[in-house]
């Protein structure tokens, strides 16, 4: 089936889009959700993200954390960058590890930011955020990204705007360390790829027809975003811009000359 597409007005969105989303806006644009319909819940959620200012520094919880605290799961995600500015920045884990503690004070004292480790980017990286993981998301920058559907984000600094905060909530599941890098990884644009072998889902880039890395791949559920081109899920046309969701490998129809990105849920 298509997914329904949702645009999602941020203030450190985009005011021009990609073509295939409308170009020119009338408000700035952060986000392109995918939905389906109501009565079916997936597991992951895709969505394209554009930046023109930094979004808040935070952290997600784990799948036990939220359990605890009522929640189906908690959030990893992963990005994987379509477009960036020439001196676009992601924040990911720290510089140092540092306590708890340290850790508090620094947001008090206004030096979270400066803890952060800000690496640069490019098209075509990708990176894995696990759970507990300081991140930010830098200026300038289009990616796709891909997440356990769940709605759980802690924020620790916001650069003055004036949205709450969960210090208390963040800093108890935060990891105040570096990010560990082997959860980065930086694939060719040109050819088809696994992106991500995570514990909650995969993420494939496939070019034309190749069906090698989805044979075998048995998963609860298939998110497909074409980026240029056409496919089909479960005989639904899919283009570029657009999500198409089905249960199967064998209900994705590829097509050549196309590229698209396809995720998998592993539970």
């Amino acid at each position: 089936m298509k997914l329904k597409k949702k645009s999602v007005p941020k203030p450190w969105g985009q005011a021009t889009l990609p073509k295939i989303f409308g170009g020119r806006q009338k408000e700035k644009v952060g986000e392109i959700w995918f939905q389906p319909p109501k009565g079916i819940t997936p597991a992951l959620l895709t969505k394209y993200l554009f930046t023109s200012e930094k979004l808040s520094i935070q952290v997600h919880p784990n799948d036990r954390q939220a359990r605890r605290l009522g929640m189906p799961s908690g959030k990893e995600e992963c990005w994987f960058i379509l477009d960036a500015e020439p001196d676009a920045v992601l924040g990911i884990g720290l510089k140092k590890e540092v306590s708890a503690t340290k850790l508090h004070a620094a947001v008090a004292c206004g030096q979270i930011e400066q803890l952060v480790d800000w690496k640069p980017v490019k098209a075509g990286d990708i990176f894995y955020i696990p759970a507990g993981t300081i991140h930010a998301i830098g200026s300038g920058i289009s990616l796709v990204e891909v997440q356990q559907n769940a709605d759980i984000t802690y924020r620790l600094y916001d650069y003055g705007r004036p949205r709450e905060l969960h210090l208390k909530e963040a800093i108890s599941v935060a990891t105040p360390a570096p990010y560990d890098m082997k959860y980065f990884s930086e694939i060719p644009l040109d050819q088809s790829a696994k992106l991500v072998d995570g514990p909650h889902f995969r993420l494939f880039q496939i070019l034309g027809n190749d069906e090698s890395y989805l044979t075998g791949v048995v998963a609860g559920e298939w998110q497909i975003i074409p980026l240029e081109g056409q496919v089909t899920a479960r005989d639904k046309t899919i283009g570029a811009g657009e999500c198409g969701l089905c249960t199967k490998a064998s209900e994705i129809g590829l097509s050549k000359n196309t590229k698209s990105l396809i995720a998998c849920s592993m539970k």
